[in-house]
């Protein structure tokens, strides 16, 4: 759930009547118009402690959604679901919830009605014990919802105490009674409002509060919004926004019309690359930023912004009136799309867990991005989503991963040789994968095979033989996987041997990490088909050569599988400590890159080790968490052949030692544990946690 970046002030009784409609219903939205606090009550709810009858708490931002086609795969994000599956996200979020007892916070649903409405109309169903709270400035108009308006403050003295704490906050607290005689009357005048009076507390940096409260109501120039946004009667909200706008010089309305494209939090390289232009230089940018925060316009926290819906609207209004709604679309887009060509070329390095952590804060602007290059420039679209498919596919997001590139290569003419189809086409072919779609992968990693030989793109040849290799794994095929990785292998080597070629210093270090990437990934099928065939001093000798390598580099998602192949080696050679180590490595790595399907797998792998080395209640309780890291990604367990024997017996041994009743308990004592706590004690080892 997001912070808040101020105080909360008053609201009582509006706390009372939700908890109240809460216990009695499954359903309760918060209606209101923009700025009249439906977020911050939503946020106090859950603040104040779970409410009765619920276990746990998921909040989905929607405000920077635009693609209703992806609100399901957001409430399975904020869920904390990383779904490997090809079913629909809808599905998967049905399936998990279950009977579970949740919250499930959906934040800004008026923008998307009626993909809301579908949606939480299909959960409740599906789900007894679900409650969902909504805020939006209409009713979603499902059967059984209990609909709370919100209004201003009823007490002008909550309002006025609302104004001083923002007030104070500013720097200009209210000295005397004079003081609070104006401040009323201006709270009266702004009908109370939250955020028409945090906006007019902010112009207290600025002038006096006699000079603020003498003020003529601003003549809004743009366009009417839509009936729900504004109501006639809190046109105090537009005149506090028009206050706001008046008080800027003109760069910086400039500066917060541009801003308002960006979909939600953002930094200050966002804000220069998509804001300069004309009398913004990028310094200019960064000065003016600051300049908006002092406003209030903009709020900053450790160090990203945001703008608030009603004044991103205000913004957006003002961009299409200049006219430049386009050109920064084009100019967002242009940016993503050059972040996420950094990200392909620096996966395999010292930069990768940066760009992991990079391409999750962009994950709003991937989306506004990608869907507006669909609509002009179907192939720069194809080459975003196929640079981020790594970090996207480790992160959980398969669904719209797939979604977006099944689309782009429809839009995309397939007219000749090209790189960027050969990447798309591997990302999707891995996407399929991954979701246990097997045989349209197998025939998209052909596609993709073809397409990199009409290319004569070698390290696209390598990455569709990783990916025949990978599915020959998943399958039980070890020796076909390693034949199919031989040959690029071989043509790596053969690189490696001649002279490097000549070129520009950046073409060369771009085509160095591809190859890299490539053979990498390539030289990991072998060392996992060695093993499946029982090489194992072959697959030892070889992982921990590579494992040298990505250490060298700093680098992370290779490193981690590295490790688990060590300790799925160690684990069959009875080296039982060394098993463990490798294992929690694994687990280390993964923490920083979010790959719950990886997680799932070593923890797996770290109960067989603890059982080996007698720690059998250690071991239950890694195999608990471990379920509850597989029920995240939806499926079974899963992995490479060789471990659904292992499993097997080691359970078999477990309840054995334990009793059936014991090991179910430790199982389920996992379960109730947060993701995050499970894979802390995995990580370090220690005592179990207590119950």
């Amino acid at each position: 759930m997001p912070d808040d970046e101020s105080s909360f002030v008053g609201r009582a009784a509006e706390l009372r009547r939700i908890g109240a409609a809460l216990f009695r219903g499954q359903l309760v939205t918060l209606t209101g118009p923009g700025g009249v606090g439906k977020t911050r009550l939503a946020r106090r709810v859950v603040a104040l402690g779970t409410p009765a009858g619920v276990d746990g708490v998921a909040w989905a931002d929607l405000s920077p959604l635009h693609n209703p086609a992806l609100l399901a795969a957001t409430v399975a994000g904020a869920l904390g679901l990383s779904d490997h599956t090809a079913r629909p996200p809808a599905e998967a979020v049905r399936s998990w919830v279950g009977a579970r007892r949740i919250l499930l916070v959906l934040d800004c649903c008026e923008h998307l009605p009626a993909a809301c409405r579908e949606l939480v109309g299909d959960l409740l169903t599906a789900c007894p014990n679900l409650r969902v709270l909504a805020t939006s400035r209409e009713p979603l108009r499902v059967r059984g919802e209990s609909v709370l308006p919100v209004e201003p403050p009823a007490s002008v003295h909550e309002a006025l105490a609302l104004f001083a704490d923002r007030a104070a906050a500013a720097g200009s607290p209210l000295k005397d009674e004079e003081d609070r005689e104006l401040a009323t009357a201006l709270c009266e005048r702004l009908e109370r409002l939250p955020l028409a009076l945090e906006l007019a507390a902010a112009q207290l940096r600025a002038m006096p509060l006699a000079e603020l409260c003498a003020r003529p109501r601003a003549a809004v120039d743009l366009p009417v919004a839509p009936p729900y946004a504004t109501p006639p009667r809190h046109a105090a909200l537009r005149t506090t926004i028009g206050w706001s706008h008046e008080l800027c010089g003109p760069v910086e309305r400039l500066l917060w019309a541009r801003l308002s494209h960006l979909p939600g939090r953002f930094d200050a390289h966002t804000a220069c690359q998509v804001a300069a232009g004309g009398p913004l230089s990028p310094g200019a940018v960064r000065q003016h930023l600051a300049a908006l925060c002092a406003k209030s316009v903009v709020t900053e926290r450790h160090g990203t912004y945001r703008m608030l819906d009603a004044i991103r609207e205000y913004g957006r209004r003002w961009l299409a009136a200049l006219g430049e709604t386009a050109t920064v679309a084009d100019r967002h887009a242009g940016h993503v799309l050059a972040e996420t060509r950094r990200a392909h070329a620096e996966w395999f390095g010292p930069a990768q867990r940066g760009w992991y952590r990079r391409i999750a804060f962009l994950h709003s602007d991937l989306r506004l991005a990608a869907d507006h290059l669909l609509a002009t420039d179907p192939a720069a679209a194809l080459e975003l989503i196929g640079h981020v498919t790594f970090f996207w596919v480790c992160s959980g997001y398969l669904y719209e991963t797939r979604q977006y590139l099944e689309l782009a290569i429809r839009l995309v003419p397939d007219a000749g040789p090209d790189e960027s189809r050969v990447q798309a086409l591997w990302s999707l072919g891995l996407t399929r994968t991954l979701q246990g779609d097997h045989g349209p992968a197998r025939e998209t990693a052909v596609a993709c095979r073809r397409a990199a030989a009409a290319a004569l793109d070698a390290e696209g040849l390598a990455r569709a033989a990783y990916l025949e290799g990978l599915l020959h794994l998943l399958e039980g095929r070890p020796l076909a996987a390693l034949t199919v990785v031989e040959g690029p292998l071989r043509e790596a080597d053969g690189r490696d041997a001649e002279s490097p070629a000549s070129g520009p210093p950046e073409a060369e270090a771009e085509a160095e990490a591809e190859a890299a990437t490539a053979t990498a990934l390539c030289r990991l099928v072998r060392i996992f088909a060695l093993t499946g065939t029982g090489r194992l001093d072959q697959a030892r000798s070889e992982a921990l050569g590579l494992h040298e390598v990505c250490a060298a580099s700093d680098e992370h998602w290779t490193r981690s599988y590295l490790d688990h192949q060590l300790a799925l080696i160690a684990v069959l050679e009875g080296r039982t400590l060394d098993a463990v180590g490798h294992a929690r490595a694994v687990l280390d790595a993964k923490r920083h890159i979010g790959d719950d399907f990886g997680i799932a797998m070593a923890l797996d792998l770290l109960a067989i080790a603890l059982s080996d080395a007698g720690e059998e209640r250690s071991a239950a309780h890694a195999f608990g968490a471990a379920l509850r890291f597989w029920e995240t990604v939806g499926h079974p367990q899963r992995g490479t052949p060789e471990m659904a024997a292992l499993r097997d017996a080691c359970e078999e041994r477990l309840v054995h030692a334990l009793g059936r009743q014991e090991y179910d308990r430790l199982l389920d004592a996992a379960a109730e544990r947060e993701p995050r706590a499970l894979l802390s004690w995995a990580t370090r080892g220690g005592p179990l946690p207590p119950r």
